[in-house]
Formats: C-alpha cells, structure tokens, sequence
C-alpha cells in the first residue's frame, strides 16, 4: 500500500471493531466513536452492538461466510463502512482476512481491537492466566506467540527460548509504546531480540513468519506521532481535533479568545424578550458562543428551549448544530454547502409577505463579528437584527512549557482557523519557529500569518476543518514520500529540527 493510500479517498474506509465478549459495557470508546462517525454497519450477528451506539447509519446483519465483494462495494461508493465482529475481532474471528482482502482492493483499512473472549471469560470467572510472580506473560493465537512484559524481560524469556532450542532466525515483530503515539515496530530475529535491552518499558515481541505489510496501518497513518497546536477560537474545536486525531496527531489546544458578557446587557435583554413575545420569525445561531449567550440568559429567567418554540432557527456549523440538538431543538435551515454566513446566505428564502407574517430576524453576535450576514437578508427582504450577546477578548497566556514549546519548535505542526486565532497566538505566545508547519483555513487567514512573519505550508481546499486537516495529512504525506526518494528517514519536522540543531553546534565545535 503507497503512502497516498492512507488518506481516506474515493476508494473509501473500513473500519474493523471488535465488539467484545457480549457485555456492551466492554465497549471500547474508540469502537463507539467510530459507530459514531459510520455511514454503513455491518454486524457480524445481530445484538453485538446496543442500537443507540450508532448514530444515523444505515446497519445490516453481514456474517462472515458472506465474503467482502458487498462491504468493498459499499467503502467504494465513498461511505465509511464499520465492520463489527464478535471479541477482538482480530484474534476471535477471522477479521485479519477480511481486512487483507479489503487492503488488497485498495480500501483504507483502521483497526479497532475489542476484548478479546479468552480474557473476558477468564476475567469475569475470577481466574488469573498469568502465575503468581510471573512477569512476563506468553500467549499462543494460532500460529503466532506473543511474548508480553517489560522489554528486559521479554529479552529474557527470548534468551530461555534458545537455550531450550529455538531457532535463532525465527522473525519476530518487536512492537513497543502500542497504541500510542510512541508506537514503534521494528522487524527483529529471536537472537536479536534476546541481545534487546530495554528497562521497563512495556513491549509486545510477537514471533510469526508472515506479517502481511499491508495492514501495518497504525504507523502509516499520515500524521502518525505529530504534534499539532490549535489555537482554539471561541467555539468547540472537537471536529478539527477528531479528525487530527483520526490521522495519527497529538493535538494540544490553546485557547486563544475568551467570552464574556456584553458591556451593556440592555440590548440582549430586549431581543430576548421579544423573542419570548414573537417579534421574531427568526433567530440566527452562528457559533456555540451565540447560542451559549442565549441559552444563559433565557435560563437565567427560568425559561428552556420551549422559549424557542414560536421561532425558526437556522443555524451555521457541525458544533453549533450539535450544541442546539442537544438542547432539544433541530434547526430549520443549515448551509447546505460551506458552513459560514455566506453559505448561510445562498440557501437563505427571500422575504414573501403573504407566506411570512413577520420579516425580522434576530442575529446574536460577537462584538468583533462582521455585518456580512445582516447586509444579505436585508438585500432579501428581510429586517435583521444584529444584537451583540458576548464579547470576544484575548486569551490569557498559554503554560510556560507550551509557550517554550511553540517557540523552539517541538511542535510539529499549528492549524489556524481565522485570522483571530493568529494574532492572538502570536500576541499571547509569540510566533511559532520556522520549522513548524503553518496550516491555514483560507486565503485572509495565510495572509494574516504571513503578514507576522509564517512561511505558510498548507491551504485547505475549502473553507472547513476537515479539509484544513485533510490537506495537512496529504501535505504529510508529500513530505514523507520526498525524505524517502532522498534517502533520508522520515522523520516529523521537529526531530528534524532537533537534528539539524545538533550538527550545527557540532558543526561550530570544530
């Protein structure tokens, strides 16, 4: 599988989850979030998975005799398609054939490891697998022994294996840090293994003779081990850092703005109670921070979302969306294309006087914000509105570890979502160091960091997160097929950095 491969494309994900033993508490979080982001489940056998785990796909029962040719289909069409098998998944059932079968059709291919049956059972029956006093734990699963325990002592049973007459050349993948971002595999004899020291660190020594390359997927992923700052605006940043995190970065965020009250809270007051009184035939929640503003205040009267009732809503943005609805209320009108007051605006009805009893429109909003919006309904009939619910203020400094950090380059990569979150970075932490990778939302946000001095890297083909995070996985990807045609190790840009440091001094002590 090429590089490329590792960024989701039309050829489509599957992701293989194993459910467990059959107590849905023993759902893992990781399985849950992707039952959350599927388009497509398909279950092993029905039940493995309690209904209200999965959020609005489509689910199917699939059992395992019915090959892969339809879940290949259904990836193919562009959903993401998850694939749940009973235990593990991986070692209960035969989860690593499907998955090579569908790495051979060209999918991307995530694992999601489940408890496995053996462990559960012995577990919930109170009975322990590895002896009193014995630290390092060996397991058979088919043709495969995995040997578990500190690094030392796994070198250690490695070393008892020769003695009783291993064979010295047996393969063996030495997998340490698993599961993190420190994940490393590395492909070893049984002699090199015994020869390994390694303190405490935990390892997995894993003796097979056919690893297949291409379900080595954890360590492919394109930002594997990256460090990524966002500097957070004054809204949720969790689809961003999902999608970060999807990728295989470290996203660290650092609040840049904070929201306060309005110097003069008589305006909102007013529009509220209007809103109670129905002035309105609309309210207009740009971010999390405006419905937020209102939300307060309402409760601050004793009133809930039933203060609403009388109003249609729109709404603008995945979070703001996500904010009302767990609120209990589903909005009317979300942009049907980009998530923003333009996007807004393009799917906005022009104003009908015999459809619309009431034409105006209330508009919560931050001080600072634009009066793009208001000046578009008003070209289409309507009477917005614009009334300031909070004030946006600069952040109070980051740690000084974070702002060391992000001035000697530890991290890899920061991601800017506005021109705001620049200036304000840059103004409570300094600018980042020239080694790390500036990934920018829009063409005004990369024209504010190169106007305070950013070589910008990435440019996100579109307007939202997750093509802003997109964009800087293919970036990724790009550099690391680049250091590979070069002859030299892929390594993130702040190992580099720390590398080039090291031969400049020596460099200057001779």
């Amino acid at each position: 599988m090429s590089n490329a491969e590792c960024l989701p494309t039309a050829a489509g994900t599957v992701v293989l989850v194993g459910a467990g033993p059959g107590d849905p508490g023993l759902l893992t979080q990781r399985a849950l979030t992707a039952l959350a982001e599927a388009d497509l489940v398909l279950l092993e056998r029905a039940g493995l998975v309690p209904i209200e785990a999965v959020a609005h796909a489509e689910v199917r029962e699939y059992p395992v005799n019915a090959g892969v040719a339809d879940l290949v289909a259904q990836a193919r069409a562009g959903r993401r398609v998850v694939r749940v098998l009973r235990g593990d998944g991986w070692t209960d059932a035969p989860g690593a054939q499907e998955a090579a079968a569908c790495a051979a059709a060209g999918l991307t291919v995530e694992v999601v490891p489940g408890v496995p049956l053996v462990t559960a059972a012995a577990g919930y029956a109170g009975i322990a697998l590895t002896p009193p006093g014995q630290s390092c734990a060996s397991v058979t699963v088919g043709s495969t022994t995995a040997l578990r325990g500190s690094l030392d002592l796994v070198a250690a049973t490695a070393k008892q294996m020769l003695a009783d007459g291993a064979d010295p050349t047996q393969p063996v993948s030495l997998v340490t840090g698993a599961t993190t971002a420190r994940q490393q595999t590395r492909a070893v004899s049984l002699a090199e293994l015994a020869e390994t020291a390694g303190g405490d660190d935990d390892a997995v020594a894993l003796l097979t003779d056919a690893p297949n390359p291409d379900l080595a997927w954890f360590e492919r992923r394109p930002l594997f081990g990256w460090t990524v700052l966002v500097p957070r605006t004054r809204d949720d940043a969790t689809p961003l850092v999902s999608r970060l995190r999807r990728y295989g970065a470290v996203a660290e965020q650092v609040p840049t703005i904070s929201v306060e009250p309005p110097r003069n809270p008589n305006q909102i007051e007013r529009a509220l109670r209007g809103l109670v009184e129905g002035r309105y035939a609309w309210v207009v929640l740009t971010s999390v921070s405006a419905l937020r503003a209102v939300r307060d205040r309402l409760e601050a009267y004793g009133l809930d979302a039933r203060a609403m009732s009388g109003v249609r809503v729109a709404a603008v943005g995945e979070s703001t969306v996500a904010a009302l609805e767990a609120w209990g209320i589903r909005p009317e009108l979300v942009p049907s294309g980009e998530q923003t007051s333009r996007g807004l605006l393009a799917d906005w009805p022009p104003f009908d006087e015999e459809a619309d009893p009431l034409n105006r429109v209330f508009l919560p909003r931050a001080d600072i914000a634009t009066e793009t919006l208001a000046a578009g309904l008003a070209e289409l009939g309507w009477e917005p509105e614009d009334v300031t619910a909070y004030r946006t203020v600069r952040a109070a400094p980051p740690p000084a570890p974070t702002r060391d950090a992000i001035k000697t380059g530890a991290f890899d990569a920061v991601v800017f979502t506005s021109s705001s979150t620049v200036r304000n970075l840059v103004g409570i932490a300094g600018k980042p160091h020239a080694s790390t990778v500036v990934a920018c939302i829009g063409p005004a946000t990369a024209a504010t960091a190169e106007e305070h001095g950013m070589r910008v890297d990435v440019l996100a083909a579109s307007p939202t997160p997750e093509d802003l995070v997109d964009a800087l996985a293919a970036f990724a990807l790009t550099r690391r097929e680049q250091l590979a045609a070069a002859g030299q190790q892929a390594a993130r840009p702040s190992q580099r950095r720390r590398t080039t440091a090291r031969r400049q001094v020596a460099g200057k002590a001779t």
